[in-house]
């Protein structure tokens, strides 16, 4: 985005644009800790996630943060605006945070998510919440991710709200049977298959 700026010579020059940082990726508080959601005795089954991060030249962003939240193995999250917090897996704490290397690879050590209900009565097939932060962003970025051997995400809400077209965007797909399996999430900032995000 180009913005005028006046000056003496000139009542009207465009000054290039401006972007978050420089030193974003410096002032990240990332490490191995922060990518592991699950302690060990956490119920139900475990997981790896790892992607990449494209910008829309299909070159992977080496200063991005991903974070994710999520429920647990039977749908709830750790939170009191859950309803059923209480009963949620105190071993597993439903948030991690990772940076992107200098290749633009992430990866999260957690538990598969359970089916929720969400206020509207209807089921939502497990998801994983994704937000993405970057030097160049001045809004993160929203958005979810499905599992594409979840037979439940043909009758997900928010899916089918989705073109067809769009919604390999938001599946993972299990690359390594493991253990622990491993599904291949990669985010796409604009361009040819542009991850779907949301405006929220």
């Amino acid at each position: 985005m180009k913005r005028a700026a006046v000056t003496s010579e000139n009542a009207m020059q465009p000054t290039s644009s401006q972007t978050v940082g420089p030193f974003f990726h410096d002032a990240l508080i990332t490490g191995e800790a922060q990518r592991i959601l699950a302690a060990p005795g956490a119920r139900g089954e475990r997981i790896y996630i790892e992607g990449t991060v494209y910008d829309g030249d299909g070159l992977p962003v080496p200063d991005a943060l991903v974070e994710i939240w999520q429920a647990d193995a039977a749908g709830r999250f750790p939170h009191p605006a859950d309803p059923e917090y209480r009963l949620a897996d105190p071993a597993f704490r439903g948030f991690g945070r990772s940076d992107t290397a200098n290749d633009g690879r992430f990866h999260f050590e957690t538990i598969r998510p359970g089916r929720r209900t969400g206020p509207d009565g209807d089921g939502h097939a497990p998801h994983v919440n994704v937000r993405v932060f970057g030097r160049g962003l001045l809004v993160h970025l929203v958005t979810r991710l499905y599992f594409e051997d979840e037979p439940t995400n043909a009758t997900d809400p928010v899916l089918a709200q989705i073109a067809l077209d769009r919604r390999s965007s938001l599946l993972a797909r299990r690359v390594a049977d493991g253990p622990p399996p491993c599904y291949q999430f990669d985010i796409r900032l604009q361009g040819t298959g542009e991850t779907v995000f949301f405006d929220l």
